[in-house]
């Protein structure tokens, strides 16, 4: 049995074992409406500070979720934030993680509330939550080790150790979103849940004042409180109106929570009117007046001459590489590629300083090859010299297969010929069903790093590496959908990241991909049929997400380019192409985390994802939905009965 294996039933046990307790314990039907309803208040707090690397209110509100309702509902709103939320940012080998993780702090919650018998200042308060957030975190860098690496105690202390500014980050939020918002937040559901307990006393129970569900005793006369579990007031008459819990105050708090996370999911929609510096509803999706998958990228470059995730979403080096490639194969070098006076060149030659690990390394160098630029003096570096010393003496880079494939794929983008035991170790980690794992052999096998794979071996490794790729050739070919697209893993929804790299694998062995067909469809028809109306290529038949990266990878399958690519002819002064001018967008997304597969030489996170609406009334819809979702909240708890 694998690691990862092992894991992750380790993992579904205790997931199941989470939601056995909560059900065992038959809750009411409006303990289920609260739970659910935090479970999308937390999921929904942390896709609105998704603009914000790892910031989320999200641990404050599954921890308090716990404290006040207890042990079982805190672990179901854990759970079901982090499953909720990864439908935007992503599902994959990290959401089980992530739901044990965020389950465990709902757990811990309600043993604070023990210990603490249900007392506790703000400052306590904020520091436990300081401390659970740094735990939640480092857990997922755990893994991450358990799932990507090769399970050496030195790759646990570089994942480990690479996390800890991530995890530090995450702890200052959770301190300050405990310190200005969780007393308010305790106070609220602690009235709540109350509120939905009720002490049936006979009504002439002479034993002394019964207490309602609170604790809080009956009126002078011994009447009991009435079905809603007020009790008397002083008066001697039942049901009077209960005195609030946290007052003003704590309505107030909860209010400015539900304002906080508001004001944060906004900002990362396009805005409803060009008057605010946003785009107008008419031009909705600032890539929109594009037809084509290249058209739509050229439409989306940022004014520093990068790319982000999305139209409007600040730029980074991750996707301005990938979409100077996607541009590449479609014939436009990137030096060609001009936002105000600012070229997308430019803008990967100024980020090279900052290129530490190898996957970077080796992905500009690709960029510079498809540039006709020299990879030796490279806006003042060497990138093919720091990408040499990547190289271990065992020939792997990082001992990952996927690392090794793009550093295989750069010396060559960089003519340089790639030391035989690169071949060799990349060859001997091929697994028994044909296909590579993202790390090394053992591993489960994916459809993308077997693409990767299959590149870095094209036309090398003597006749092991040609039997390697005809086995990779038939991996893929088995594990082609019924629509003709990829999957990441065996078993999923074809993507089109997946079949991209699929189909530049397929090419790069010799493999017409229009040949490899099942129920008649193409990896190409495929890809096809994702090209939304703006021209840009949706993740897959049921999502969207990230379309500027997964336009750019999809673009270059459909071009039938395969890496290395040839370097790219320039265009003449007056044919140089220039992103047509566009009104400033706030960032749709600017997180750390990958698409939902883990994609090539990026180290899986967790945070990010940005989605594409095609319509104006699609976007009025989901607002009108979320505002519908956080007045729902807000009356719940704060309501007079």
């Amino acid at each position: 049995m694998s690691w990862q294996v092992g894991a992750f039933l380790i993992l579904a046990l205790a997931l199941a074992g989470g939601f056995a307790w909560y059900e065992r314990a038959h809750p009411d039907a409006r303990i289920v409406a609260l739970v659910g309803t935090l479970a999308a208040f937390a999921a929904l707090g942390r896709i609105a500070f998704a603009a914000v690397p790892n910031v989320k209110p999200t641990t404050d509100i599954v921890l308090i979720s716990g404290y006040a309702l207890g042990g079982g509902p805190g672990f179901a709103v854990g759970a079901l934030a982090g499953l909720a939320s990864n439908f935007f940012f992503g599902q994959g080998p990290w959401t089980p993680w992530q739901m044990s993780g965020w389950g465990l702090v709902g757990v811990i919650g309600a043993a604070v509330a023990v210990v603490s018998r249900h007392r506790i200042g703000r400052w306590p308060l904020a520091l436990i939550c300081a401390a659970v957030g740094f735990g939640f975190t480092a857990l997922q860098d755990v893994g991450d080790w358990v799932t990507y690496s090769d399970h050496s105690l030195a790759a646990l202390g570089v994942y480990v150790g690479k996390g800890i500014g991530f995890d530090t980050v995450h702890a200052a939020g959770c301190l300050l979103f405990a310190l200005a918002l969780g007393p308010a937040l305790i106070r609220s559901l602690s009235r709540f849940a109350t509120r939905l307990q009720v002490t049936w006393r006979p009504a002439g129970d002479a034993s002394g004042p019964v207490g309602d569900a609170s604790g809080r005793a009956g009126d002078a006369s011994g009447r009991a409180g009435d079905a809603s579990g007020r009790a008397g007031d002083a008066s001697g008459r039942a049901g009077g109106p209960p005195a609030p819990v946290g007052g003003a105050p704590g309505r107030a708090g909860l209010a400015l929570l539900i304002a906080t996370i508001s004001l944060g999911w906004l900002a990362g929609q396009p805005s409803m009117g060009a008057g605010g510096g946003g785009v107008p509803w008419s031009r909705l999706g600032t890539a929109q007046a594009a037809a084509t998958p290249a058209g739509y990228l050229l439409a989306a470059q940022n004014p520093d001459g990068g790319f982000g995730p999305s139209p409007g979403s600040a730029s980074s080096p991750l996707y301005s590489g990938w979409a100077a490639l996607g541009l590449a194969a479609a014939g436009v070098n990137p030096q060609d590629v001009v936002r105000d006076e600012h070229s997308l060149l430019d803008y990967v030659r100024g980020g090279v300083a900052s290129a530490s690990d190898p996957g970077s390394i080796a992905r500009t160098i690709l960029v510079a090859r498809a540039a006709d630029s020299s990879a030796v003096n490279f806006g003042g570096r060497n990138l093919l010299g720091a990408l040499e010393r990547d190289i271990r003496p065992g020939g792997s880079v990082g001992n990952q297969v996927n690392l090794t494939a793009f550093a295989l794929l750069a010396l060559r983008a960089a003519r340089v010929g790639p030391p035989a035991a690169m071949l060799s170790w990349l060859v001997r980690q091929q697994n028994a069903d044909g296909g590579f794992n993202f790390a090394t052999r053992g591993g489960s096998s994916d459809v993308d790093d077997t693409g990767a794979a299959l590149q870095a071996l094209a036309g090398g490794g003597g006749a092991a590496g040609a039997r390697a790729r005809s086995r990779a050739v038939r991996f893929l070919a088995a594990r082609q959908g019924g629509d003709g697209g990829f999957p990441s893993m065996p078993g999923g929804d074809s993507n089109a990241q997946s079949t991209a790299f699929a189909v530049q694998g397929l090419i790069a062995a010799g493999v017409d991909p229009g040949s490899v067909r099942r129920q008649g469809v193409s990896p190409l028809d495929y890809l096809r049929s994702l090209i939304a109306s703006d021209g840009h290529v949706r993740y897959s038949r049921a999502t969207d997400q990230t379309p500027t990266w997964v336009t750019a990878e999809a673009l270059l399958a459909l071009e039938a380019k395969p890496l290395p690519l040839a370097p790219v002819t320039r265009r003449h002064a007056t044919a140089v192409h220039r992103a047509p001018a566009r009104p400033a967008t706030a960032p749709r997304t600017a997180g750390v985390a990958p698409p939902a597969h883990r994609p090539a030489h990026v180290r899986p996170a967790r945070t990010r994802r940005a989605v594409v609406h095609r319509a104006a009334g699609l976007e009025l819809d989901r607002l009108a939905a979320d505002a519908g979702l956080l007045t729902a909240l807000s009356l719940a708890p704060l309501g007079q009965p």
